[in-house]
């Protein structure tokens, strides 16, 4: 195996990023880095969306990624309410998601929310913030689109840790 000059400078920053971050030795951390790397993918949809072309969640050793949701019930249709019940739907297809695979909202790290709106953003998050606690609030970037699946209001992925 050849190992270019670049890659070795990207191994040694991300492995003194890693050291920083959790202050263990920069050696512990690219053992920790090498095992994520090696950490079976699994991919898993749900019925509803086995016919679209990306998975539901894609689990890389304990961290789950979760394609984005949208406020749909059982039947596939957008909850009513507008952004709000759109929001609080989303969540609870998140919520469910999430628990069929070991995690929970608990667990979130990161979540990425589009709205088809901006003038929408305080009532999204006025719905968003009852389903975290407010001390593990996860990260989070929002931007407007011009235009989301079933002209909904709102779509949101997100990063979990399974427990």
């Amino acid at each position: 195996m050849h190992i270019r000059p670049s890659q070795c400078l990207l191994v040694v920053a991300f492995a003194m990023t890693l050291s920083t971050a959790s202050n263990q030795p920069a050696a512990e951390s690219i053992g920790q880095a090498r095992a994520t790397a090696q950490a079976p993918v699994e991919y898993s949809s749900a019925k509803s969306s086995s016919t679209r072309p990306f998975s539901d969640v894609v689990r890389v050793g304990n961290m789950l990624y979760l394609a984005g949701k949208l406020g749909t019930d059982g039947s596939g249709k957008l909850a009513s309410g507008g952004i709000a019940g759109e929001t609080r739907q989303t969540l609870e297809n998140i919520k469910t998601v999430l628990e069929s695979n070991g995690s929970s909202l608990d667990h979130v790290v990161k979540c990425t929310v589009m709205l088809a709106d901006m003038k929408e953003w305080a009532e999204m998050n006025s719905v968003y913030t009852t389903f975290f606690k407010k001390d593990r609030m996860p990260a989070r970037s929002a931007f407007g689109t011009s235009g989301l699946a079933l002209n909904a209001r709102v779509e949101i992925e997100c990063i979990a840790v399974v427990k």
